[in-house]
């Protein structure tokens, strides 16, 4: 029987967003958490004593000018040569920006497959044969897979490499291929980056996203780790998602109907995230915070968010022990209105509901709308239109909450002068 890791989007000492302008964030946790997962990784190869490491890109984080990262790296390479196991690496897109990649001696254990053309690299002593090409610049949109060879007779074969797939949300769409395509390859397993979910695409063959090793902001929430490969006679045996991060994202959904009072919603809320510290091994959780539902605490709430949102900091740091930290709160309460009962009045009240009403009913009227409100996108500062929490008014979910919120804080004001 023989054994291989496949991890890929390591982005090492990439930063982790929206965490270190708040106090109380746990930075020492930040800082090294790309490191200490790659340190992870190299721990796990070495306990279970695979036979080899394939890593399907992005071992950097763009153009990193800091060699300290590359020396870094090197020294848990040379651990995994010490150890006498040898690493395969296709370069990812962030590869490719790295001028680091490009002048680093690395240990002699680490291979780089080429990135002018798909290598194979046969090890004879195992019967395995393995196949991958990196990205030779940041904007890959060919597909590389078509250039690969055949699967080599007698031989397990694998084949590496960073892509999109047939495309996933929030991923460029680089080195575009299909399903069927890997497939008739005839590889017994296929070992991609790039899309930072884990995702077992399929079973025959073994397509596998291994998905990041360390989560870097909230869109990365849950568990991060890498696949462990097991093979007996030629045959995959088991595929084993194992753990390596050190930091944990997480987004907590609270219903809060009918609650009247903020301070009743401040200790839902801190026992809601306790749930989510529960069950997170231990490890330091940093988690965003969604409030649903129409309450009555709706108004107090849209009054002074500043204040109940720093309450509920305070109480989730309470209740967690330290070990939970609250990276943002969202408020998607309405007020305890009915909007049935209101759509229903002859007056600019039910005028606003029925409007709003069919504007989110309408893709059409939406994309309309994400039209004229393109111009707008020029104007917005970067830090908008970057990120996590990126605007982006071409998404009709997003046109859908603006437009419900307006409704909803326009009804209530007119609804609180309607009853002075």
């Amino acid at each position: 029987m023989i054994s291989f890791v496949h991890a890929a989007d390591i982005h090492l000492d990439s930063p982790l967003r929206g965490l270190q302008q708040y106090s109380g964030a746990p930075v020492r946790e930040i800082r090294g958490a790309t490191r200490k997962a790659l340190e992870n990784l190299a721990n796990l190869a070495i306990e279970e004593s695979v036979s080899f490491v394939c890593i399907s890109g992005d071992l950097y984080d763009g153009d990193w000018k800091d060699y300290n990262t590359a020396l870094f790296l090197a020294n848990v390479m040379r651990r995994l040569k010490e150890a006498d196991i040898p690493v395969f690496w296709v370069k990812g897109n962030h590869d490719a920006e790295s001028r680091i990649t490009r002048s680093l001696n690395m240990p002699e254990n680490v291979r780089m497959l080429s990135a002018r053309r798909p290598e194979t690299v046969v090890l004879k002593d195992l019967g395995v044969a393995i196949h991958g090409q990196g990205f030779a610049h940041a904007s890959i949109r060919d597909d590389l897979s078509k250039g690969f060879p055949e699967a080599m007779p007698g031989c397990f074969n694998i084949g590496m490499l960073h892509t999109s797939l047939t495309g996933r949300p929030g991923h460029e769409n680089y080195a575009p291929c299909s399903v069927s395509g890997l497939a008739s390859k005839r590889y017994d397993y296929w070992a991609l980056g790039h899309i930072h979910q884990r995702e077992v695409v399929s079973r025959d063959p073994w397509i596998v996203f291994s998905g990041c090793i360390q989560g870097r902001n909230v869109r990365e929430a849950g568990m991060k780790g890498c696949s462990l490969v097991k093979v007996d006679n030629g045959e995959v045996v088991a595929v084993e998602q194992r753990t390596l991060d050190v930091f944990r994202w997480g987004i907590c959904n609270v219903n809060v109907e009918e609650v009247e009072s903020p301070e009743k919603l401040v200790s839902m809320v801190a026992v809601n995230v306790q749930r989510e510290v529960d069950g997170n091994d231990g490890k330091p959780l940093a988690v965003r915070i969604v409030l649903v539902g129409a309450c009555g605490a709706h108004d107090k709430l849209s009054r002074n968010q500043g204040r109940w949102i720093n309450e509920i900091r305070e109480a989730v740091m309470d209740s967690s022990g330290g070990l939970a930290w609250v990276e943002k709160v969202v408020l998607r309460t309405v007020p305890a209105i009915d909007l049935n009962m209101l759509s229903q009045r002859d007056d600019p009240i039910g005028d606003i509901v029925k409007h709003v009403n069919e504007l989110c009913g309408d893709e059409d009227k939406l994309f309309q709308l994400a039209g004229e409100l393109e111009p707008l996108q020029d104007k917005l500062p970067h830090d908008l239109l970057d990120g996590p929490d990126a605007f982006d008014p071409k998404r009709p979910e997003v046109l859908r909450s603006l437009l419900q919120s307006a409704r909803d804080l326009l009804l209530a004001r007119l609804l609180e002068e309607e009853h002075k």
